[in-house]
């Protein structure tokens, strides 16, 4: 007996998708800047909800992941069913997005002390999520698969890669609030957002080290083969 408790892969896959959209919110209550990742999306919701109110960030989440699985879909000439089912959880992480936005704007968040709460619990909650879903089969989100697929077809180390496209989201990022509200005016991108990259890892990591000493994580239904 190694005094361990059993974590269920599929409840860690489902807290994750919680946890992670709860994490968000908090960071977009706090307004220090979104995380790379999701920069893009947040502000194409921005953007597309001044003309199309009912187009919400969980909605943009979604769709920015589908366009990306059919970017990945055309650079590997195939249609994996693993890229349909990232984008069933893409979905769902944009449902429980759109639930979670709402909740956490009911709470109170009162001056710079008050955000600054709010950016650390969301990038804590965030971390605390992503280390959840680190260990369960179930597919990941579409930046997660976009990069662990790039990298087995370039032959090139997933830290590399994930580097690269964190840049070039953030890149995106930059030039999408530029061209949205103006030369110079940073939305949804702000020093958070650098903050984020630099400790983001490193909390994912040590979370990760965390779960992996409590638990021993198990499947609880025989799905891991029909997935991969």
């Amino acid at each position: 007996m190694n005094g361990k408790r059993t974590f269920y892969c599929e409840l860690a896959f489902t807290l994750g998708i919680v946890v992670l959209a709860f994490g968000v919110a908090f960071m977009e209550r706090a307004d220090f800047g979104m995380s790379m990742v999701v920069a893009p999306a947040y502000l194409l919701h921005l953007k597309v909800s001044q003309f199309l109110p009912f187009y919400t960030f969980g909605m943009s989440e979604y769709v920015l992941q589908a366009f990306l699985l059919l970017v990945l879909s055309i650079v590997m000439r195939k249609v994996k069913k693993s890229y349909l089912l990232s984008f069933v959880t893409a979905f769902t992480y944009g449902l429980v997005l759109d639930i979670a936005m709402p909740v956490v704007a009911l709470l109170p968040c009162e001056g710079l002390a008050g955000r600054a709460v709010f950016y650390i619990a969301g990038m804590v909650i965030c971390s605390f999520g992503v280390a959840l879903l680190f260990n369960t089969y179930l597919p990941p989100e579409a930046y997660e698969l976009f990069v662990k697929e790039l990298s087995q077809k370039l032959d090139t180390p997933i830290a590399k890669v994930k580097t690269i496209y964190d840049c070039c989201s953030c890149l995106l990022g930059i030039v999408l609030s530029f061209a949205f509200f103006g030369f110079g005016v940073f939305v949804g991108v702000k020093w958070g957002t650098i903050v984020c990259a630099v400790v983001n890892g490193w909390m994912i990591g040590q979370i990760s080290r965390l779960l992996e000493r409590k638990f021993d994580f198990k499947d609880a239904f025989p799905l891991r083969e029909r997935i991969n």
